[in-house]
């Protein structure tokens, strides 16, 4: 048995061994292609679909469909999301306590209206989650998110785009957000937030913590160590765009 398997085994309950098990039978059988991915992305499936294995089987089976047909040749480049990443929106740079590795994203500085479609706009989506699982410290398999919403105004709306990136986000890539703190927040923004809410699953909402201004830096220290904590919340690290990290 590799590594990759014992790993999972490792941190998997009995019942969850049997189901991955079970499960990676049924899918091998219906695409080949399945037999790629380790017991730990079947393992997030499965926990995605709380342990149902027809759910987490169709689930998987339409991430391998999907991402045949949108990412072709196994990964996304930069010459393919020019204006998103001109924006200069995204960073990701150390960890929690939990050694989870932190982005944070700044809504204020994106503008749906340039050049750049919304088809663009998820191949952004897609090389960022990419991106974060590439550096993804080993032995984790979350993230934790700080979502900057300052300065965010209605030529920053973008519910097309925000559906979007969530509809990826639990599809496609299942149990890999860890965290979502939400600051900065001003009242404008809580229209577009209660458009995009009714999308959310239960157990993503569960993850996202709304910080007021007040809290900010204590909040973000109970689970980040200041050494962690970038310069703007009060702590000590420099952030640096995606692209040059």
């Amino acid at each position: 048995m590799d590594s990759e398997h014992v790993q999972c085994l490792d941190g998997c309950s009995e019942e969850e061994h049997k189901k991955i098990l079970q499960m990676r039978d049924l899918v091998e059988k219906q695409d080949s292609t399945s037999k790629e991915y380790d017991d730990l992305t079947l393992r997030r499936f499965l926990r995605a679909r709380d342990l149902d294995i027809d759910k987490a089987c169709t689930m998987f089976l339409k991430y391998l469909k999907w991402r045949k047909t949108f990412v072709p040749n196994g990964s996304i480049s930069v010459s393919e999301i020019p204006n998103h990443i001109a924006q200069n929106k995204l960073f990701m740079q150390g960890t929690d306590k939990s050694g989870r590795l932190i982005t944070v994203v700044f809504g204020g500085r994106h503008y749906p209206n340039k050049p750049g479609s919304l088809e663009e706009f998820k191949r952004y989506v897609v090389f960022t989650l990419e991106r974060i699982i590439s550096r993804t410290p080993p032995g984790q398999e979350k993230f934790v998110a700080i979502a900057d919403i300052q300065g965010w105004g209605y030529s920053n709306s973008d519910i097309r785009g925000y559906l979007a990136a969530l509809s990826i986000l639990q599809d496609y890539y299942p149990e890999r957000l860890g965290k979502m703190f939400v600051v900065h927040v001003p009242r404008v923004f809580m229209a577009a937030w209660k458009m995009v809410y009714p999308f959310i699953d239960e157990k993503t909402k569960k993850k996202i913590v709304f910080v007021e201004n007040k809290q900010l830096k204590s909040t973000l220290l109970q689970d980040i160590d200041e050494s962690q904590l970038p310069e703007i919340y009060g702590g000590k690290l420099e952030l640096v765009p995606i692209q040059d990290s």
